[in-house]
């Protein structure tokens, strides 16, 4: 294999290398990959270099064991790279983003913005539903561990920490957007699992409980500010900034706490049908404000193990949204459907007409099903409630209450009474 190897600029030789990493990779064969920008310098396969660490005083001494640049979403391998190029370096152990890679004899540290720590966490554990092993390849809580510490090998962002229980671990993020990424690239991998609701991470300070608010910015057209703003205010966010923008957009800045953004991004999706931006990055922490408004209505729950029918489907559409279909399997404590009021209602959807010998005219004509709700996986996570779990596997997302026994369930709900 012949590597094509570009010249060095004129008088790039006499200056020291210098690569401030802005992403990591990995690789199962030569570990951590240090990707980022050349500032200035050259650097060459088996050269030495000094890793200079982010927020520390010390430096170690490493060697490059290969190098590639980027063309398009592909890599190249090549034997020397320069200023001005997007590399990949591996042979560094440890490497992590907001690390120096300078020249061997010139450790100089360039300066670097601080990565927003985690604001949600989502509880992973394994799936114990009745429909468990079904469809995906690892199943067990020691593959789902493994999945989630090797995810911090590239994904600086994550935190993820064990629990009293060996089946089930806490993984903290971003946000919403963060942490869907992640469940669906593990669906997509073959793993089998579930997780809880999104929930905020506070601090105490000054013995008072702060949650992180976020700087919101929407890009939307101007005969939807109106709605953005309302939606927006129910949420307790405060309006900071209104500009005109370019073709009939006009930017709305917010801040908003973490806890109202959930759920929030489908809303506008919804209200402007589809055509604002929205972008918000973590601002600082404040006193907690008050309660926001939650999901305003209950679920519908399968009263028993089965397959579902048009019968029992027709009976049970008139309290709510369905979510699926005839002929699909469901268990007792399953969720599915979103019921038109507050509360929570048990519904058969398994029922079966039953056979009799008496006909009527009009009454056996083919039932009129209401097509189901088909969600996103964001969707789904939005939908959730304290006391349900989202069943993930490679094929299927269902939720489901923790509970699944129904009179558990009402035994629980009355005794918290």
């Amino acid at each position: 294999m012949i590597l094509d190897v570009i010249p060095a600029p004129a008088g790039e030789e006499n200056q020291p290398f210098q690569m401030l990493v802005s992403n990591i990779d990995f690789d199962k064969y030569t570990g951590r990959i240090a990707v980022g920008k050349i500032q200035r310098g050259h650097i060459s396969v088996g050269d030495p270099v000094t890793i200079c660490c982010y927020g520390k005083e010390e430096t170690r001494v490493a060697r490059v064991n290969t190098l590639h640049t980027y063309s398009g979403l592909s890599k190249t391998e090549t034997e020397s790279v320069h200023t001005g190029d997007i590399a990949a370096i591996s042979g560094i152990a440890d490497i992590n983003i907001g690390d120096t890679i300078c020249a061997y004899d010139n450790a100089a540290p360039l300066p670097f913005v601080e990565i927003d720590r985690p604001v949600l966490s989502m509880t992973f554990s394994v799936n114990d539903s009745p429909f468990a092993g079904k469809d995906g390849e690892y199943v067990t809580s020691r593959h789902l561990r493994a999945r989630l510490y090797k995810e911090l090998e590239s994904n600086i962002s994550l935190s993820v920490e064990d629990t009293d229980s060996t089946e089930a671990f806490i993984v903290s993020g971003r946000g919403e957007l963060h942490l869907s990424v992640l469940i669906e690239n593990m669906r997509r991998q073959g793993y089998e699992f579930q997780v809880s609701r999104p929930s905020v991470i506070t601090k105490t300070i000054h013995g008072i409980i702060h949650e992180p608010i976020e700087h919101l910015m929407v890009d939307v057209p101007e005969e939807y500010t109106g709605a953005v703003i309302e939606s927006a205010g129910l949420r307790r966010a405060v309006l900071v900034n209104m500009s005109p923008g370019a073709q009939g957009f006009s930017r709305i800045e917010f801040k908003i706490s973490s806890r109202g953004l959930l759920g929030f991004r489908s809303q506008l999706l919804t209200e402007t049908r589809g055509t604002c931006v929205i972008n918000h990055y973590f601002d600082s922490y404040e006193p907690v404000s008050g309660e926001i408004p939650g999901r305003p209505r209950g679920s519908l729950v399968a009263f028993e193990d089965g397959e579902a029918v048009s019968y029992g489907l027709f009976n049970a559409q008139d309290r709510g949204v369905m979510f699926i279909g005839p002929g699909e399997k469901v268990y007792e404590g399953m969720v599915v459907g979103e019921n038109s009021r507050a509360e929570d209602v048990v519904v058969n959807v398994c029922k079966r007409k039953h056979v009799t010998n008496m006909r009527a005219s009009g009454s056996d004509e083919a039932l009129r099903l209401t097509p189901p709700r088909n969600m996103s996986l964001e969707q789904y996570i939005e939908f959730l409630a304290d006391d349900e779990l989202l069943e993930v596997t490679p094929k299927m997302l269902r939720i489901r209450k923790r509970i699944l026994k129904n009179d558990l369930r009402a035994k629980k709900k009355a005794n918290e009474k």
